[in-house]
Formats: C-alpha cells, structure tokens, sequence
C-alpha cells in the first residue's frame, strides 16, 4: 500500500522541473476560520490541479502523455534508413497518416488531460489584491490581506491566505443632488424602493443596482432619454473608517449636435401614434412598394404592402404601446416578448421617432411575418422504462394565422417501432412494440372565453388557449391499446420564473384491444393459479391451465371456481386470497377507462441559462376527475351497472382525486460541473364516487433509470411485499434522490447518488396484504434505499448517462437482513438514460 501511494505520489510531479512547484492547495483564511464560500475560493488565479474530490485524475491523465512525442518519432524515423524504407513502401501520405495516428492518441491525453499547476508567485500576488478588492466592494474598506507559501522537498506547494477583515464601513448620510425638477420628484415618490439605507454597511452592488433601478425606473416614467450614464455618485469615505457619506447626482440632458454641446431638463414624453407595418419584409421595402391597405382600430394605425391578412385586433392585443400613454420601456420589452411568442413573425421590431416640438413619440412596429405553411420531419432513437431501444418518426404540418387571428393549427402524424423483452410475445420478435397515430392541436394566442378575463389574467402574463384532439393505437406490453383524448387547455405566464396551466377538460378513452391476453402478459400469475390449482387437487399431474398463449380461458373458469366456492377453499385461506388478489388485477387491469378530468399545474423554475448551477423547481399538480360526469349522471337519473357505477358509452367513468408535489435543488460546488443535485416527490391519487381504484395509467410505479436506480421499472414495491408481478404499481408514491456530479476529463463526467422510496397502496379497494399497505408511519420504513454511481458523455445537445445502481436497503427482505444484503455487482442494475435524471 506505501509503495502505491509513493508511485502516485511521484507520479503527480513527474513534469513539473527541478525549481519549481506544484500547487497542491489553496486555503483561505477569514478572520481565523478557513471559509468554503466557492465565491470566495474561485478568487485565486491559480488552482490546483482539478479531480476527484483531492485525487488529480486528470493530472495523472495528463502525465501519460510523453512531452515530446512528436521529436521522438521523428527520431525514430531518422535512424537508418527507415523513413526511406517506410516512404517507399507506404507513400509520403501514408507515413504522415501513420505519425498522425501515433501522435494523435498522444495529443488526445493531453487535451483531455490537465498540465500541471506550476506555483507562480506573482499571480499570488495578484490574487490577494483581488481577495483585497473583493471585501472592500463588500464593505469592510480596510481590510488586510496576506499570505504564505509552504513549499516541501517533493516539489509541492500550499499557499495559505490570512484575511482579517477589520469592521465594516456603514452608510451615514445620503444626499442628493438632481438638477431636473421633473426627475426629482420621480426619485422622491419612489425613495422607498431604494437600494442605499442609512446605517446599512457598504456594498458595491448596492450602488450598481442603485444606478440600474433609477434607470429603469425613469425609462418606465416617460424619461424617453434618460439613461444610466446620467447617474453617479460619490462616496466620503475620510471622515471615519466606520462610517461613510455618499452623494447621489443626476445631471441634466446632454444634447449634442455636430458642432456644439448644451444641457437641458428632461421632459417627460408621451406616445403619439403607434403604427404598425404589418408586412414589412425585405422583399417589400427593398422594391419600395407603397401601402395599398390600411385601417385603424382601437387607436392603432395598422399599414400593409399587400392585403391586409391578420385581424387588426389580433396584432393590437400583442401591443402594449398606447396612444396617449407616456412612454414606458417595458412596454416595448412586453410588445417585443408577446410578438416573438406569437410565432407569426420574424424578429418583430420597435422604433420610436421622437417630435422635440411637443414631446412625443411616434412608434413604429414592424412585422415580417413567417410562411404560413409549415412542414417538419423528425427522427428519434430513445431507451423506455418499456422499451429496450425504440425508432420514432413524425412528421408534421404548421398552419399559421389560420383564422386571421394568429392562430397557429398544428397536423400531425406519428409512428414507432421498439424492441422489449415482452413476457407475451412467444414468436420472440425483435421489435415487438409498435405505436401509430396523429393529433390535431389549435393555440389561441389569448384566452379563449364568452367574457374578458382581462383583470384576472392581464395580456402581460401571455395567455393562450390550446385545443387538442389526439388518437393513438399501440402495441406494448401485450395487452394492445387504443387511447382517443381530448384537451382544452390555459396556459400564462405570471412571471418568468411561473407557469401556470389549467386543463379544462382532459378526456382519456383507452380501450384495451387484447384483454383475453392478460395471463400471457402476467405469467407469474398464471403460474401461480397453476401451482393452487395442483395443491388442491383441481387438476391432475399435468398442467392443464397451461394452453397455449391464445387460449386462457381455463384460467378464467378455474378463478370464478374458487371464488364461488366450486373448490376445497375457502375465504380466509391464503391461497383464495392469492386467487381473489390476481382477479381483482385483472379486472382493473383489463377494464376499458373513460377519464373525464380537470387539471391545473404550477411550475415556478428560478434557473436563468443551461450553465445556472444554482436554481431550484417546483411543480404543483392537482387533478380531479369524474365529479362533472357523476353530477350530470346523478341529474339526469342514470342507472348504474351491477357495479354500481354509472357509465357512459357502456364504460363505467373514473372518479378519482391527485396530486403531485416535485421538487428539485442544484447546488453549484467548486468546479464549473461539479454540482449536488437534490429531488423530492410526492404522489398520491385517491378514487371516490364512481371508483373505488385508480386506472393502471394514472397509477405510479418504482424503479428505473428515471428513478430508484437499483431496481427496474416497475419492479420495486408495493411496500415490502415480495411481488413477482411483471409490472408494480400503485396509488401512492414516496421518491427522494441525491446525486453528485463531477467533471472527470473531457466531455466525460461522472456521477455517485442515492435514490429512496417506494410505492404503496392506500386508500383504495385492492386487497393487498398488509406489506403493500400505507396504514401508517411505521411504513416509512419500507422505504426502499439505492446507491451506486454513473458515468456520462457529454454531447452538449444531450447527455448519454450510464449508471449502476447497487440495492443498498431492500424492505422486500426480512426485517434486520435489509442493508447491503445484495449489494453487489451481480445484483446490481445497469441503467441506460438520455440527459439527467432529474
């Protein structure tokens, strides 16, 4: 074990020269205690040399590379007459396609690698002035700095910096110099807002907001000129090292002609007209084709080359610019988002052309808009919980401004093939998973209802109306679906970090096409009707249930035998209660479902770009089903079924509540990919009224790469039971994962997490034993537990993750035998996944 540490050890400073040094670590110091602020700590200019938590991977990455690789191969070439030799027999090009091929795996350790961090004292130097200016822009204006350098006789170096911060200066006095009366009395009426207080300590980024929100908020009073560079202030920092003073100053307007410079008060502008070209494409102004229609609505003059082609109040509601109004900058901002959203038009732009004489402005709003017919082509490969590969194609047809409205009328067809490992298909057919089907979908670029909703959601949120119709017609999992649904669907964006989206109606038909299949899908439970039926004596040595897959009936015959007391059992009996619990899976497995529902989502995201490693996301869920169509069949006198359900089209209705809670935390740590990843989920749906269970398509399930990443897809759970069923599910669902990723060189990253939770059944009919049951507390601690680790390849348009997940707890087990029972690599489970798990 020494020996290896020493060859590691010695391997780390195998490039770096006699004199100089290695840096092995940066540690800073704040007023005695060493501080893990990553702001603080990506301050230096030098950094050691990045890994695996203090193991320099590609450090060692890096040393593989021979520095010279190039002149030795040179100088191989050069002894005898072997270059001439191998010219002759291989060509010139060849023999520089074979030094490139040499070479290149060479270069590629050294570009995926990491040189290493040679001690330079001068950018230590520099890197305490910078801690130095960082804590001065924090407040503390005489703070102190140093550092030391601890250098050992293996050519490592640590450099420790001491900062002592010293008491912070606060903000005495504020005063104000402003020479427009006009922007004045803007600035007081809006004071309170302000980022400066007295008695707060020094902060640079106060002054630079401070100087942002002014400008905003003058830009946002009908200041058309104003801008940022009007704003200044100056600080008095001599009077006391505790205190200080500042002076805020605003000058005049500053206009400038060709030879002569003069100040004059800013003046508020109002909006004078607002036109909007409704064609302005290149095509038409580079011919200088004149307007030839044009009309005014609702205060807007609205011009086009050709026949005007849009409703005038469509482009005017996408408008926040008004006549009359002062000038506001955000309206422009507004205009500008709402027109892009549209996606009628090509960069729509905004120009004001300013009247000195009455201090207006005249807008001017161009719009080029996109062709109307659109036709798209898309091809897919993807890995399911389902499907072990799957080819999907689309195509599609846009219809923009289809009602002249900017309506936006989507066509669409689809079609995929998949290969699984699917229990039923006996003939073993690689791809045994087939989907086909088309949509037809209708946005409403504004909420589509008999009244305004304007106060309740104002045109600045961007509302929208989206109306779907879709049909699809699958082969998956053996029993074959057809689903028809339909969607009438709100959406609106109360802020940039909100979303909200409210379904109407959502109507689900799925029609189980191939139900006299179930036992061919489920064969664990029609092996285990066989293993009862021999016990009791019901069939002889020979398995006569086994019939071929076509043919199940026998299976059928033999259940309704049992529970209608045809046979030795008897209520109470295990194995009656196994025999009771698979046909009660049948059934609801089987049943066709009518779903009838209304849904509303909250998404609050606060991640700003794809490199924000900082953020988190919240998602509301809330559905209710069944309660318009119950109310309706209640009213009008309907009879239920035998079941005492109402149906409608022969198909008794879902009734059911749901809702789903998930939430996801980044922590961003030392590192540009190094970052803790956190997620928490909560589902749970509870049938009333018509049901008294919860279809298998709104039901959760366990497992996958997606989720507990030591157990397959819908083989965890429920609870600790010891299910052998093909697919577990259940109504209601626990989930928390914690996950560390790293760079490791290259595009390549990896990842170590630990997933938790399960599913369990509550609140329900399904007669499950105890173990599958949520009843209270004490089933937490079936809460099953994975760990492992994943590698992962960056393509930067997706990642490819591979990960390995290792059943650290496992609640199926008994009680004190959970922990690290099978936890290995022979019971491990091999995940396959595109982009992260959450």
């Amino acid at each position: 074990m020494f020996t290896l540490v020493l060859l590691v050890s010695c391997s780390t400073v195998k490039r770096v020269k006699d004199g100089k040094y290695l840096l092995t670590e940066n540690r800073i110091e704040v007023d005695g205690k060493v501080t893990n602020k990553e702001r603080i700590n990506n301050i230096p200019l030098q950094k050691p040399n990045s890994g695996i938590e203090s193991f320099p991977l590609k450090l060692h990455v890096y040393n593989l590379a021979r520095p010279n690789r190039d002149s030795i191969f040179e100088a191989w070439l050069d002894k005898g007459n072997r270059r001439k030799r191998l010219t002759n027999t291989l060509s010139e090009k060849q023999l520089n396609k074979l030094k490139k091929s040499v070479l290149g795996f060479n270069s590629w350790l050294k570009r995926i690698g990491e040189a290493p961090t040679i001690l330079d004292e001068d950018k230590t130097e520099k890197t305490k002035n910078r801690l130095r200016k960082y804590y001065y822009k924090r407040g503390w204006l005489y703070n102190e700095v140093d550092y030391t350098i601890e250098r050992d006789s293996n050519k490592r170096a640590k450099v420790k910096y001491t900062v002592t911060k010293n008491p912070p200066s606060i903000l005495d006095t504020l005063k104000t110099t402003i020479k427009t009366p006009v922007v004045d009395s803007i600035y007081k009426a809006n004071v309170s807002a302000s980022l400066l207080k007295e008695g707060e300590q020094y902060d640079e980024d106060n002054f630079t907001g401070e100087r942002s929100r002014i400008n905003k908020l003058m830009r946002n009073s009908g200041l058309y000129f104003f801008g940022q560079d009007y704003v200044r202030f100056e600080i008095d920092t001599f009077k006391s090292r505790n205190t200080f003073n500042a002076e805020l100053f605003i000058d005049n307007r500053v206009i400038r002609n060709e030879d002569s410079t003069r100040t004059e008060p800013f003046k508020v502008y109002k909006i004078k007209e607002v036109n909007i070209i409704t064609d302005a494409t290149n095509e038409n102004r580079i011919e200088g084709k004149k307007i030839t229609d044009s009309t005014t609505y609702n205060g807007y003059n609205l011009y086009s080359f050709d026949k005007l082609k849009f409703k005038p109040k469509a482009l005017t509601d996408a408008v926040f610019i008004k006549k009359g109004d002062i000038y506001r900058d955000i309206d422009r901002t507004r205009t500008s988002r709402y027109l892009n959203q549209l996606q009628m038009f090509r960069y729509p732009g905004v120009d004001y052309i300013a009247n000195e004489a009455d201090s207006t402005l005249t807008a001017n709003i161009f719009l080029s808009p996109r062709k109307k017919y659109e036709l798209g082509f898309s091809f897919d490969v993807s890995q399911s919980n389902i499907q072990t590969v799957g080819f999907a194609f689309s195509t599609g047809l846009k219809i923009r401004n289809v009602f002249r409205g900017a309506e936006t009328l989507d066509i669409s067809a689809l079609g995929s093939i998949g290969a699984s490992d699917d229990v039923s298909d006996s003939d073993n057919t690689f791809f045994n998973i087939n989907e086909f089907g088309g949509s037809v979908s209708l946005t409403i670029p504004r909420i589509f209802l008999p009244f305004n909703t304007e106060k309740i959601i104002p045109k600045t949120m961007s509302p929208s109306t989206k109306i779907n119709i879709a049909a699809t017609s699958q082969q998956n999992i053996g029993l074959d679906r057809q689903t028809l649904s339909s969607i009438f669907a709100y959406n609106w964006f109360p802020s940039d970090k909100v979303t909200n989206n409210l379904e109407l109606f959502n109507v689900q038909y799925v029609r189980n096409l191939n139900p006299e299949n179930y036992f061919g899908v489920y064969s664990n439970s029609f092996n285990r009707l066989n293993e009862i039926a021999r016990d009791i004596g019901y069939i002889g040595n020979n398995d006569v249930l086994q019939n071929p897959p076509s043919d199940f009936t026998p299976a059928d015959t033999f259940i309704n035998d049992v529970l209608n007391g045809n046979t030795s059992l008897s209520q109470g009996d295990v194995a009656f209660t196994d025999v009771n619990n698979i046909n009660q899976r049948q059934d609801r497995l089987t049943e066709d479902n009518l779903i009838i529902s209304s849904n509303f989502d909250y998404t609050r995201d606060t991640r700003t770009d794809l490199s924000d490693n900082n953020f988190s996301r919240f998602k509301y869920h809330f559905e209710i089903a069944g309660n318009l169509a119950s109310g309706i069949s209640s009213l009008a006198g309907l009879d239920k079924n035998n079941d005492g359900r109402y149906e409608i089209f022969n198909v008794p209705f879902s009734q059911y509540f749901k809702t789903e809670i998930d939430y996801v935390k980044y922590f961003g740590l030392r590192g540009k990919k190094n970052v803790l990843a956190f997620r928490s989920y909560f589902g749970v749906a509870i049938p009333f009224g018509n049901s008294n269970n919860i279809p298998f398509v709104e039901s959760f399930f366990a497992g996958g790469p997606n989720d507990n990443r030591a157990w397959t897809a819908y083989n965890l759970g429920p609870g600790s039971s010891q299910n052998t069923n093909e697919f577990n599910e259940a109504n209601l669902k626990l989930h928390f994962s914690l996950e560390q990723r790293f760079n490791l060189f290259g595009n390549f990253d990896g990842a170590l997490f630990v997933d938790a939770g399960n599913i369990w059944n509550a609140f329900d009919n399904v007669e499950d034993d105890p173990e599958s049951t949520f009843t209270n507390l004490k089933s937490l601690r079936d809460i099953a537990v994975g760990s492992g680790f994943g590698l992962r390849y960056d393509f930067t348009f997706f990642v490819l993750r591979g990960d390995i997940g290792f059943k650290t707890y496992d609640p199926s087990l008994q009680m004190g035998n959970r922990w690290f029972t099978n936890y290995n690599f022979g019971n491990a489970t091999y995940n396959i996944g595109i982009n992260y798990p959450f």
